[in-house]
């Protein structure tokens, strides 16, 4: 389209996209004033975003200006909303901008959105487009000018970081407030003195105190037991402590011993049924507690371990309501951190702060020299990665040796992975996606906060037999 074609209440680009234009193209002589810059880029990436396409718009540069007006040469280059490239002087002549856009983004967003389709059916044929076939055409490019996000879940500005983050903590206790007003019931909360646990004491404490209720209906329970560190035990006191929460501490020693001899399990053996033993007591505790006292037993484990299922069935897999289940872990953390920055408590903040310098581990085998043996992703492989093939997946659709070339461009160029290892935990993470989801088509009810999310009521209505054969044939040629 020209120039302020753009500027129209229906541009001619919604009806090229809805013909199934996926880039256009907009070739303008709009002359510059005061702010005209920002108005002309938020057109562009509102355009981009309603018709879910990449959208290239440039002026006449300066060495055009004439008579009474003055040209910026102005370039903008938006795919879907996003703000891809833009000209870096406010007036400029001389440049040349280039950028790669992933079209894949843009067919998985219409093949995703209702509303399009529809659109599409209705107004298609009001203006249609001609097209015109230009032949066999090679392109030399290998994609790498293209902006991969390594922690699509994370903005990179701290300024839209501190935003994201309060944005999703409002939304995690909005729900949760709601559950609790409905129920009548008070939060019950497993507090571990590990991250997942504490964001969700968090955002029970903060739910209680928006209701117009003290902190102190809130119950939290710290239940020790062989794997339990000295640093998280003292942790989880410690926050109990701080935010002025009901605690209890019940260690299950005991009753996972006799667990063991009832079953006829030998203690020594610290395989699945050691380790699961006390995710289950740990639940059983938490759901009588809950009976006693009127309450709700909130979950606290976090997208990425739903994803990888990371979690033991029926044990802390299972809750009334899960504050977290839509957060990713790499996300998790940074939660906490903004509420230890912004809580304006120094004490709670120290405490904090020693969670985030925690490492992640389930806690289930004993420690060596009172230190953290068992780490998370020592075992099932680092969190950064596998957010980043969650996102990919689930937001885009994209194929694993797509992923795998996104993920060499964000990890392997500055060295921080080599491409066996993200070849390897990339397998590794459809192989657990695929055989977990039996643990995700019963999941409680919870908040969801982003575009990616596990729910099976709305969000991944997978079936939980689903064979990953075309995955695997495809992973097995990367």
């Amino acid at each position: 389209e020209i120039c302020e074609d753009l500027w129209t209440p229906i541009p001619p680009s919604s009806f090229l996209a809805l013909g199934g234009a996926q880039i256009i193209l907009n070739l303008s002589a709009s002359n510059e004033t005061i702010m005209k810059r920002a108005y002309r880029r938020g057109l562009v990436l509102d355009q981009s975003s309603k018709c879910i396409s990449a959208y290239v718009y440039t002026s006449s540069r300066t060495d055009e200006s004439t008579t009474d007006l003055v040209f910026s040469g102005q370039s903008i280059f938006a795919l879907d909303g996003v703000l891809i490239s833009e000209s870096e002087n406010e007036l400029s002549s001389d440049y040349i901008l280039t950028a790669d856009f992933d079209l894949g983004r843009i067919n998985s967003d219409r093949v995703k959105i209702k509303s399009f389709k529809d659109s599409a059916r209705a107004y298609g044929k009001l203006q249609p487009a001609r097209r015109v076939y230009i032949g066999n055409i090679t392109v030399d490019c290998d994609g790498r000018l293209a902006k991969v996000d390594r922690s699509p879940f994370i903005p990179v500005s701290k300024a839209d970081r501190l935003e994201r983050c309060k944005s999703i903590f409002d939304l995690q206790v909005a729900g949760l407030k709601r559950r609790l007003e409905v129920t009548g019931a008070v939060p019950v909360v497993g507090v571990s003195g590990g991250l997942d646990s504490t964001l969700a004491l968090l955002v029970a404490a903060e739910a209680v105190k928006r209701i117009g209720k003290p902190a102190s209906d809130v119950h939290g329970i710290t239940m020790p037991c062989f794997g339990t560190s000295g640093r998280t035990y003292n942790n989880s006191l410690k926050l109990m402590e701080t935010l002025g929460v009901t605690s209890c501490e019940i260690n299950i020693k005991e009753a996972c011993m006799l667990h063991f001899k009832d079953i006829g399990h030998d203690p020594e053996v610290k395989d699945v049924t050691y380790e699961n033993t006390q995710a289950r007591m740990r639940t059983q505790v938490l759901m009588n507690l809950a009976n006693q006292s009127g309450g709700m037993v909130i979950g606290t484990g976090d997208m990425s371990e739903l994803a990888l299922g990371w979690a033991t069935y029926n044990g802390d897999h299972m809750s009334m309501y899960g504050v977290n289940c839509s957060v990713p872990k790499t996300l998790v953390r940074y939660l906490v951190l903004y509420y230890a920055e912004t809580a304006g408590d120094e004490t709670l903040k120290k405490v904090l702060l020693d969670v985030l310098d925690t490492p992640v581990s389930p806690e289930l085998l004993p420690p060596e020299d009172g230190v953290i043996a068992q780490k998370t992703e020592d075992i099932v492989g680092p969190y950064d990665l596998h957010d980043f093939f969650l996102y990919y997946m689930m937001r885009f659709g994209y194929s694993p040796s797509k992923i795998y070339f996104l993920a060499r461009q964000a990890f392997c160029m500055d060295g921080e992975f080599d491409e066996e290892t993200v070849k390897k935990w990339l397998k590794t993470f459809y192989r657990r996606f695929f055989a977990q989801q039996f643990k995700r088509s019963c999941l409680p009810d919870g908040p969801k906060v982003g575009s990616v999310a596990v729910s099976p009521r709305g969000d991944l209505r997978m079936p939980s037999d689903a064979s990953m054969t075309v995955w695997q044939t495809e992973l097995d040629s990367i």
